[in-house]
């Protein structure tokens, strides 16, 4: 419950994008300071076996999982929470009836079918002894809306306030693509929408964080214009970054030899 409060009053929280299973990450994101990690299985080939095991063993270090899932579905969205999630992210949100669905399956469990879609319609009344047993089933979980294209920013306002949303991830490659100018994230229109997704989040009571696999710099860029989850790089890309630049070094001893670019590491987001 204590990180959910975190990220919705504004409290910044630190993380990465783990994609490898390893026993020791955890101990090593809990010596950076982290407080959660970001499981992508929308593009990392995850397992439902080394997921559970990736989720438990950051809880047992007191980092918070949260696991972006390939779609918002809500069985997928409930595998996650039962493999140890502590928040689910859903990409490329484009329509209210998405985050219903998402908001269904992190705040509602374990409803399902025709009741749920009827008390997220507000067709049905949830009974108030029910109320609470799903309440107290799902207390802490957390619900991320990844907002990344043209679409989603033309209905900004009806889909962050949809109750039960409680985060925004923004997709900064997906988005510039979308908007026809890619991985230019110096482009004006692309700070510009960056910019009108915080303000928007802000005025939402919701906590909002951006994805990028370069320098520290951006990052610092966008927590002083309002973003409060610091989603930062991903173990390949940091461990890519810091093996070329060590290599770099290395072959610097041999007079004349002039260090190589290998190229960079995208976002993932």
């Amino acid at each position: 419950m204590g990180f959910l409060r975190s990220i919705r009053s504004g409290e910044l929280v630190y993380g990465t994008c783990i994609t490898a299973h390893h026993p020791l990450w955890p101990a090593a994101m809990q010596q950076a300071g982290l407080d959660f990690v970001f499981i992508d299985t929308e593009h990392i080939p995850i397992s439902r076996n080394e997921l559970a095991h990736m989720c438990q063993a950051n809880r047992g270090r007191h980092i918070s999982p949260l696991v972006r899932v390939t779609r918002p579905d809500h069985y997928l969205a409930c595998q996650a929470i039962d493999a140890g999630a502590v928040g689910v992210v859903a990409p490329y949100i484009e329509s209210v009836e998405e985050i219903r669905v998402l908001v269904g399956a992190t705040k509602y469990r374990p409803l399902k079918g025709r009741k749920l879609s009827g008390i997220l319609s507000g067709e049905e009344a949830i009974d108030p002894k029910l109320k609470t047993y799903i309440d107290r089933y799902n207390q802490g979980n957390i619900c991320i809306a990844n907002i990344e294209s043209v679409p989603a920013l033309d209905k900004l306002d009806e889909l962050l306030s949809i109750e039960g949303l409680d985060a925004v991830f923004i997709g900064p490659h997906d988005l510039s693509v979308s908007m026809g100018i890619p991985e230019d994230y110096d482009h004006p229109d692309f700070q510009t929408a960056v910019k009108q997704i915080i303000r928007t989040c802000k005025k939402n009571s919701l906590g909002v964080g951006i994805h990028f696999s370069e320098g520290p710099e951006r990052q610092q860029k966008w927590v002083k214009e309002g973003a409060n989850i610091v989603i930062h790089s991903s173990d390949f890309a940091l461990i890519g970054r810091t093996l070329i630049s060590d290599i770099n070094v290395i072959k610097s001893v041999h007079a004349g030899e002039k260090p190589q670019d290998r190229g960079s590491f995208g976002t993932i987001v």
